[in-house]
């Protein structure tokens, strides 16, 4: 996994409710990450997301615009090694 990196990301705002996750999935598919995107309980969404560094940062600038009924308040974000135990990137069920 040399070169990757992940990050684990809370998206908060008017983010369920407006094709945010499948939204991410098809984003981060095109970008070629691997990881998964689900809702909270709490109304944000949370996200974990490996990839190359630059390509990181291009969907993490996307999570802080979303698709076009979003409207995002904020993205916390922490970076970590990649572990590599996804092969695609997933929308899950709410935990």
């Amino acid at each position: 996994m040399s070169g990757t990196r992940r990050a684990s990301l809370r998206i908060e705002g008017k983010v369920q409710g407006v094709f945010f996750r499948e939204s991410a999935r098809v984003e981060a598919t095109r970008l070629g990450l691997t990881g998964w995107v689900r809702n909270r309980p709490d109304g944000a969404v949370e996200a974990v997301v490996e990839g190359e560094p630059a390509v990181l940062e291009e969907f993490i600038r996307w999570c802080h615009r979303g698709p076009t009924q979003a409207r995002v308040s904020g993205v916390q974000r922490t970076d970590s090694e990649a572990t590599g135990e996804f092969s695609q990137f997933n929308v899950e069920r709410t935990s």
